[in-house]
């Protein structure tokens, strides 16, 4: 993670020298993990360039992503690094993907606030996701069926937990599938016996979170590495970007802009 922090702040150190640009739209599509830290830092930047219309959508990491290479988004929303296969997909029509590392996150368990169960380990977490585990009574918690559900396999998410959970292992087929991180929050705080999980800025009261191995999920687990499922957000451009997406990215990378705007959204700043 430090070596994708050291690549933003030496981005940052290149792209402040930008030059103006004429005003226009900035589209920006990709993943609903960092929908909510776009939403924001646009909100804030239209207001101080009112002159300048984003808009914005989700759809996965990997819809943003074929966005950008076929050129029909100027920014992709990605909560996992890009593919070799994307890159190679990229580089026959032409593209050259750029990445910013905009922010960290951590891919939390969630709970209904109900449950007892207060942590997992990995290897139960595996478990539980595979089908072996399939009661709650065998994680300390109630005799009760669990409710296992996850993102859908297109999200960046769901790759991120897929890599550093199951161990590249396939989720059982009675998963239910949800497809945004929202998604999953209102499913797991309508059922007492599900088990789900979500990036830490979509956490509310309506889901309790659960420990991984005894480590609670936060910003300072994150930053210090100790969280064991923590990962860094980007925005991609194709080729490095010019006029309206440079000074966006500029903004989104600032200490005193974009990452202030970060932070409230609830994800954990670069700085």
């Amino acid at each position: 993670m430090k070596k994708f922090c050291v690549y933003a702040l030496v981005v940052f150190g290149i792209t402040c020298i930008g030059s103006t640009a004429f005003a226009g739209n900035i589209n920006i599509t990709g993943s609903t993990t960092v929908l909510p830290v776009a939403q924001k830092i646009a909100e804030a930047y239209m207001k101080e360039h009112p002159d300048v219309k984003i808009s914005i959508s989700g759809g996965g990491s990997g819809e943003g992503i074929k966005a950008i290479i076929d050129g029909t988004t100027d920014i992709a929303d990605s909560s996992r690094f890009i593919k070799d296969k994307e890159i190679k997909l990229a580089l026959e029509k032409g593209k050259y993907p750029v990445p910013f590392s905009v922010s960290y996150d951590c891919i939390v368990p969630v709970v209904h606030p109900t449950n007892p169960v207060t942590s997992l380990t990995l290897e139960q977490l595996k478990k539980i996701y595979k089908g072996e585990i399939n009661n709650w009574k065998d994680v300390g918690g109630e005799d009760k069926k669990i409710v296992v559900v996850s993102r859908d396999t297109s999200s960046g998410t769901y790759e991120v937990w897929e890599e550093k959970v199951m161990n590249k292992e396939r989720i059982y087929p009675g998963v239910l599938l949800q497809a945004s991180n929202g998604a999953v929050a209102q499913a797991i705080s309508g059922n007492p016996h599900a088990i789900g999980y979500i990036g830490l800025g979509y956490v509310n009261s309506s889901v309790k979170t659960v420990k991984v191995n005894d480590i609670e999920g936060s910003e300072v687990t994150t930053l210090n590495g100790s969280f064991p499922i923590s990962r860094p957000l980007f925005m991609f451009t194709s080729g490095w970007p010019t006029g309206d997406t440079l000074n966006f990215i500029n903004y989104v990378l600032h200490p005193q802009k974009g990452q202030v705007q970060v932070k409230e959204a609830g994800f954990i700043p670069l700085y």
